[in-house]
Order: C-alpha cells, then structure tokens, then sequence
C-alpha cells in the first residue's frame, strides 16, 4: 500500500463575526489517498491557515510512502521541519494531521478500531466535561447527565455554582495562563473552600517555574497543558510535579502517536489526563477517544455544549454525547470521515470580514497585580 494523495481542508468554525485571533476560530482537516483505495482522515491546530499551507509542503515528501510507517512517517516529517527551529504547535499541527490519517487508514486496512492497535480499550465511554459559569448553564449541564465543568476563575462564581449545585459535580476553574504567580496564589487560596476540581492553566504556560512555585504553595489540583507541543515539554512538566492532571492538545502535539505516549508518560507520574479539546473539531475529538479508550488515567474530555451546528455536518460518525459521555465506537479506523460537499459550504471568512476585540494591557494587568 502507498500514498497517492494529500489533500486539505480548511473550514469555518466560527459562532459569529466576533474573533480574537485572525480569521477566528476554524478547523484544518487533511485525507490522506492510497493506491487500494483506502483514505484516512485527520485534523492539524495549533493556527489552522498556516498549519494548512504546511500540510501543503509536506504533501509532496510522503506520495509513495508506506502509510503503516507511522512511527517512521512521523519522525520524517518532524525532522523535515526541523529545519525552520521551535515552530511549535505549527509543526505540531501538521504531524497531528498526518499521524491521525494514517492510524485511521491502517485501522480501516485491518478491520480494527484504533484503540485496538493502542493496546485495547480499558473503558466504554469517555466521561465529559463543560463550560458553565452561571446556575442555569451548571443546571443545564446536570440535566444532560455532566457530573462536571469549568467555571471562569472568580471565587464569587465558583461559591454561587457549590452552594447551588452542591458538591456531587465536579467544577474546575480556568484562567487561561493570564495571573502573574502571586494573583494566582490569592484565587488559589480563595477558591479552596469550594473544593474546585482543578485550577486549570493560573500562570502563564511558558513559565513552568511559576506553575512549580504555586504547586508548592497550595493544595488546589493544578492542571495545565493545553499550549504544549511535545512529550519533551510535557517531561518538563510532569518532573516538576507541580501537576495532577495533563491537559494536551491532540492536535497540537502530533496526534495519536504523541496522545498516547503522553498519556502513558503522565501515568507514570501518577497523573490523570483530560485532553484540551474546546476549540477542535469533530476529528480530533474522535481521535481523543481512541486515546482515552486504552489509557488507564483518563478521568475525562472536554467537549464544546453548543458548538456550531455544521460541526455534525462537516463530517460523518460524529458520535452524540450520551448522559454526559461518548461511548467508544466499534467501527475500523477513527471510525469518522469527511463530508466535502459540506465542507465547502464553510468557508473561512478574510481577515479583514471579522471585528476583533483583544484585551488591553490594563486588562491583562487585571490578572498580574505587581
């Protein structure tokens, strides 16, 4: 079996005309051709148009190749691009694409879900978590079946949602890496009352040194990881110990390959896993699932409530949550594939279409008291 083809996809993700990064919020999804007619499908983040133009120039260097060489094909590509430096979560997003392709080809190739070329599933369904900052959405969440969400890291909120929902779900704090250490500490030490289920990302993501310093200081959960891009960053972290769970980006960090030797790695360090999965689409939510179906420290998945509603469309296997969990599904591959006709009824807006709103300094300096 050979590669013949690579092609892209580059699809409209977002809810309105309001954005934060250029062009917003989209998805950048790949399939991957063979010579027996075979096809897998994957998806790239990191920033989704320049991941694009990446899978572009990496096309050409894989036709021929031997898509069960996953291991192989990913160290190709990763030392291709070795060449430009650090670039990140965009190399990141380019391997995520490639590799998720390629497991979903060969699962297909063998009749097998993926999970069953990981080591086999060690659950059935994957347990979900949410957004909710106010009563109504915690509610709402709880009538679906969710057993836990994140709230936005003010004490006056995380109190109003424990005296409200009582303490049968689990509610994390999310601060987005935006407090300086010394604000971190003060929410930490204010929010400990209400037994939050996390503090998820309270210091900036490059300064591992200040996550290790509150790590020290308080006996709220820390977690973090969804702006890494390696095993070697996630290394860095777990041997600090600063964490109890691992947050990465499946479609940033190289995808099933890395997912699930991160996960391994954080079991080793007696840490639990809850991928990032808030901003990417449909594939690399499956690809989670595989993952998590054969990791031992999953305690759950982030899923976006409400997403826009060609999420459904755009690709096909898209499994529904079910009383707050995604069952594992038991079809070859990733068990999910793509609909063009629907992709290109999405396309991305121009820069220039989109009104953006960034936060001003003074805003950001609403979370770094000096």
């Amino acid at each position: 079996m050979k590669i013949t083809d690579i092609k892209t996809y580059l699809v409209n993700a977002n809810s309105g005309m309001h954005a934060d990064r250029p062009r917003g919020r989209n998805w950048v999804f790949c399939r991957i051709a063979t010579d027996t007619g075979l096809h897998g499908v994957g998806e790239g983040g990191g920033w989704p148009a320049v991941v694009q133009r990446g899978l572009e120039e990496i096309a050409p260097l894989l036709i021929g190749e031997d898509p069960f060489a996953i291991e192989r094909l990913w160290l190709k590509v990763y030392d291709v691009l070795h060449g430009h430096g650090l670039t990140g979560s965009v190399r990141g997003g380019v391997i995520s694409a490639i590799d998720m392709a390629l497991w979903d080809i060969k699962g297909k190739a063998l009749g097998v879900p993926v999970y069953e070329l990981l080591g086999g599933k060690v659950r059935d369904r994957i347990r979900l978590y949410a957004h909710a900052s106010s009563v109504e959405q915690g509610r709402a969440l709880i009538e679906r079946g969710y057993t836990a969400f994140k709230c936005s890291p003010s004490p006056a909120v995380l109190r109003t949602l424990r005296e409200a929902l009582g303490n049968d779900v689990e509610i994390g704090v999310h601060c987005h890496g935006e407090f300086s250490p010394g604000g971190a500490l003060q929410l930490a030490r204010a929010i400990e009352p209400w037994e939050p289920a996390f503090l998820e990302e309270p210091t900036h993501p490059d300064d591992l040194d200040a996550l290790e310093w509150l790590s020290k200081r308080t006996s709220v959960p820390l977690a973090s990881g969804e702006r890494l891009f390696s095993k070697w960053a996630f290394r860095d972290l777990l041997q600090r110990r600063a964490i109890e769970i691992a947050q990465p980006e499946i479609t940033r960090i190289g995808g099933i390959t890395e997912g699930k030797k991160i996960a391994t790695l954080a079991e080793a360090f007696s840490v639990k896993v809850a991928p990032h999965d808030g901003s990417a689409g449909p594939i690399a939510e499956m690809a989670n699932i595989h993952v998590l179906a054969c990791s031992p420290n999953c305690i759950y998945l982030e899923h976006k409530v409400g997403d826009v509603p060609w999420r459904t469309e755009v690709a096909s296997g898209v499994i529904p949550e079910e009383d707050g969990y995604i069952p594992v599904p038991n079809l070859p591959g990733l068990g999910i594939d793509l609909n063009e006709e629907a992709i290109a009824a999405h396309p991305v807006y121009a820069v220039q279409e989109l009104e953006y709103r960034f936060r001003t300094p003074e805003e950001m300096q609403l979370h770094r008291p000096g």
